[in-house]
This record gives structure tokens, sequence and C-alpha cells, in this order.
């Protein structure tokens, strides 16, 4: 029974493409994204495992076509940072596409993120991936054009 016991944990466990042992900075993921956002990347910038009992992934995303009013034509390319929980990743990831790859610069992004954040005003997305990006893009279609 308990030899039973420990091959399912096994088992179940080698269906997840990935543990947050697995995960560190430098890395460039394929993930599940939206239909039409297949060729999309996930790079892993920064963990802090200080700032949480949980660490936290500071990630970039590239390969979109995310609707903002905002940006010239319409639509941005990039999610230049998102912070992100270990289940986001978890449900997300697919293959490992690269190690100790150059990553893009998400310094604006963290810094008002840790402002925030010490000031307990904001906090870590824990839905998958595409629904982050989902999310922001209902956020950018509520907020409409700019005003003139």
């Amino acid at each position: 029974m308990l030899k039973k016991a420990a091959l399912a944990v096994v088992l179940l466990l080698s269906a997840f493409p990935a543990l947050a042992a697995d995960y560190q900075a430098g890395q460039i993921w394929s993930y599940r994204t939206r239909p039409g956002e297949e060729a999309s990347r996930l790079y892993i910038v920064r963990i802090d495992r200080e700032l949480s009992t949980r660490p936290i992934f500071h990630i970039y995303l590239d390969g979109l076509a995310l609707k903002n009013a905002l940006m010239e034509g319409g639509v941005q390319k990039t999610l230049p940072y998102a912070a992100v929980s270990q289940e986001t990743l978890d449900a997300s990831v697919v293959e490992l596409l690269a190690s100790d790859a150059p990553m893009p610069n998400i310094g604006e992004g963290y810094s008002e993120w840790r402002l925030a954040f010490g000031r307990g005003q904001t906090g870590v997305f824990t839905l998958p991936v595409k629904d982050v990006v989902q999310y922001i893009e209902d956020a950018f279609a509520r907020q409409g054009a700019p005003r003139q």
C-alpha cells in the first residue's frame, strides 16, 4: 500500500513541467498562451525569496498581441513586468527553452512594484500567465483612450 502511494506521488509530480527548484532567473520558457500568441515567451528575470514565505517570480513576456489603446497602433507586443507566484508558473510553463540567457531590463517595473509591495498596495498574480495577460488587457479596455 505504501509503495503504491509513493509511486502515485512520483507519477503525479512527473506530470508537472517544472517544480519550484527548477525555476531560476535567466530562464526562457514556452507557456500556455492565449490563441494567436503561441510564439510568446516567458522570461524569469528575477526571483525574490526574502520578501515572502514563498518565492516571488518577476517575469517579462514577448510575442504578445495585447490590446492597449494607449499604445501606438493599439497593440502592445510585450508585457515588460509582472510579479507572479510559483502556482502561476506551474500552471503555465510548457518547455524550458534556454537557461542563463540574456534578460530584458525590468528595472522600472520592478522598482515601482517593490515600493507598492512594501506599502502593502500590491501583490503577486496567482492566475495562469495567459489569464494574467487577459486581466491586463481587460484593465486597459476599462481605462479607455487617453483624454485630450
